[in-house]
């Protein structure tokens, strides 16, 4: 349960997050670390004295389109840098979700709340996760020292990976206060091509298929019926999509290549680019799913086999990833759907529902884990309990 009655700080620059930091070391103190809130409710917390918000660390330090390199304080809004990446024809490769409605949560999400998650949508099966764009940042450990890692390059050798640590540690090992990402040309132009009517294993099959082959497929989507009925599409079926991106001529072509050898998977429909985009954009945000007061869950799996966890589980899924990313809303124990997931060699995300968020650490990663966050947090200061997890 969030208490709304804990005093929240909004710091406007490095040295204000610092001075924070060290007084509630000092003082024995727990800080939540929230950007604007967003995915506040994944992941429950122990008792907490004070809120950090990075909503105030809104600066924009330096954008060179030239060098493909954005350097921006973490509070920077999501919808502002979007806007200003597409205005010099760019935009962030890994594609990041908001979830704000599947959430409901309230606000607009930022750069460093997607950073410390390593948010990354439909795209990340060509262009990889956030963590791979993540080139250097500024940040306070827990122990209240200021640092920083990598650098404002694309081409950076030097040094510990600490971006890859930071991205997905949901701000349990410091504070954001700078982050350097890259940035990539936008595509042209874009097509989905549809195939009805396929079981969950053959649309695993032709997913696999498309991604083997050189036509460079940036989208690789599956909905059972339950999702397919969903909007846009409102199908009656269930929906696999594949989408190509790119310069118009090479798309035609490479849509003409791909379909013609999906023909034996049955009929081949497709969309154009505005419902493209639209229905990339309602994969990417699962809208299938929002709403519904299911628990819901994310699980990360070998692609090749990731059909196999929601069957493995009564309910209703959607596939993306080309199966690496399975969304689940299932009423399963929590402990049953991590030990499928497991069982596949991935692992599961609770976004919504009683679970725990995380699951419980064990074994040698799970001592790993505890021996990083001793190094960056020794006094478990920053979102104490938000990873520990727990059935």
């Amino acid at each position: 349960m969030l208490d709304e009655a804990v005093r929240t700080l909004k710091p406007t620059t490095p040295e204000e997050v610092r001075a924070i930091l060290a007084e509630a070391g000092a003082a024995a103190r727990h800080v939540e670390v929230i950007g604007a809130g967003t995915k506040r409710a994944i992941g429950a917390l122990d008792r907490v004295d004070v809120v950090l918000s990075t909503q105030r660390l809104d600066r924009i330090v330096d954008y060179s389109p030239e060098e493909l390199v954005l350097t921006v304080q973490p509070g920077v809004r999501m919808a502002d840098l979007e806007r200003l990446t597409a205005a010099r024809g760019q935009m962030l490769a890994f594609e990041p979700p908001n979830w704000t409605r599947l959430l409901g949560a309230r606000g607009e999400p930022t750069l460093g709340g997607v950073l410390a998650a390593n948010l990354s949508g439909p795209r990340r099966i060509r262009a990889g996760a956030a963590r791979d764009h993540f080139l250097g940042f500024e940040a306070v450990s827990g122990r209240g020292e200021l640092f920083k890692a990598g650098g404002k390059v694309v081409k950076n050798v030097t040094g510990y990976d600490l971006m890859k640590l930071m991205a997905g540690s949901w701000g349990t090992l410091a504070v954001l206060t700078e982050v350097t990402v890259k940035v990539v040309p936008a595509p042209r132009t874009q097509v989905t091509l549809l195939l009805f009517g396929l079981a969950d294993v053959k649309a695993s099959e032709a997913m696999g298929l498309a991604m083997n082959t050189p036509h460079e497929v940036t989208g690789a989507a599956h909905l059972p019926s339950y999702a397919a009925h969903a909007r846009p599409l409102k199908a009656q079926m269930p929906v696999t999509a594949l989408r190509l991106e790119g310069f118009e001529a090479s798309v035609a072509a490479r849509a003409e290549a791909l379909a013609a050898l999906l023909k034996p998977f049955g009929r081949i429909e497709m969309l154009d680019v505005a419902h493209s985009r639209e229905f990339w954009d309602q994969v990417r945000e699962v809208d299938a799913f929002a709403g519904d007061p299911r628990p819901l869950w994310r699980l990360s799996l070998p692609p090749a086999v990731g059909w196999r966890g929601p069957h493995g589980l009564p309910g209703d899924a959607l596939y993306d990833w080309a199966g690496g990313q399975a969304w689940l809303m299932t009423e399963e124990p929590a402990a049953k759907v991590r030990a499928v997931a497991a069982g596949l060699g991935g692992h599961a995300l609770c976004l919504r529902g009683a679970a725990p968020a995380f699951g419980p650490r064990s074994g040698a990663l799970g001592e790993l884990q505890g021996r990083v966050k001793a190094a960056f947090d020794p006094l478990g200061v920053l979102n104490p309990g938000r990873m520990e997890g727990g059935g």
